[in-house]
């Protein structure tokens, strides 16, 4: 079996060369028939069917099973993004090259996440998508250098934030604090835990809301569900 200038099968001296299936998705009808026209040149590839917009595509695919959607982003009825959602659901087999003139960071993360499996844009050589067809065939994702560039920054730029937020201190309650939520978390009151403590309601009041303030909490059960959580409560009464 070889792979690249299509799937060719040998069997003793014979060879049969499979055609790749694609499926066109545009809403330009002009666009449409210029790439079918390039694509049905090459010996490797057939184009089986064509939509006009995101639900027809939905519909064709699922009825034709192709090889290769080329789907534009932005389409009538349903767009490109939730139409590669569906077809992903429906025919998972089946590789999804995001063709449009969008250089949206937005509809890249949206595509790349709806199961595309390349976004390039149409400014790319028309013959150039019939190798981009065939390398989805065999498993390579593709995406535009500018847009990669883009999802680079966008995922360096998540990895930083990750880190920052792993290197935050983590919210530190004084012992006097620690002994209240011990308290309150065995559901005694303001007025039992001021007893207990020998310390004025009032002060309790603002230890307890010092501690929520500290731990980003909105009630004294979520500080109780923070504290056994976190094991607050154990290394204080150990």
């Amino acid at each position: 079996m070889h792979l690249g200038g299509g799937l060719q099968l040998t069997f003793g001296d014979q060879k049969r060369k499979e055609s790749i299936r694609v499926l066109i998705a545009d809403d330009q009808a002009l666009f449409r028939k210029g790439l079918m026209a390039v694509l049905e040149s090459e010996d490797d590839i057939e184009v089986i069917a064509e939509a006009q917009d995101g639900q027809e595509a939905i519909q064709k695919a699922i009825e034709w099973v192709p090889d290769v959607v080329l789907m534009d982003v932005r389409m009538p009825k349903v767009s490109g993004i939730e139409a590669s959602r569906s077809i992903k659901a429906a025919v998972p087999t089946t590789k999804i090259l995001m063709l449009t003139v969008s250089d949206e960071e937005e509809d890249l993360y949206e595509a790349i996440k709806s199961g595309a499996n390349g976004y390039l844009l149409k400014e790319i050589s028309v013959t150039d998508v019939s190798q981009a067809v065939r390398s989805l065939v065999i498993g390579q994702s593709l995406i535009s250098p500018h847009m990669a560039s883009k999802l680079i920054t966008e995922f360096s730029s998540l990895a930083k934030k990750a880190e920052e937020k792993q290197q935050l201190p983590a919210p530190t309650l004084t012992s006097r604090e620690l002994q209240v939520l011990k308290f309150v978390a065995r559901g005694m009151s303001n007025r039992e835990v001021a007893d207990a403590l020998f310390i004025s309601e009032n002060t309790v009041k603002n230890h307890v809301r010092n501690i929520l303030e500290k731990l980003h909490l909105h009630s004294r059960m979520q500080a109780v569900m923070f504290a056994v959580r976190e094991r607050i409560i154990d290394a204080v009464e150990n």
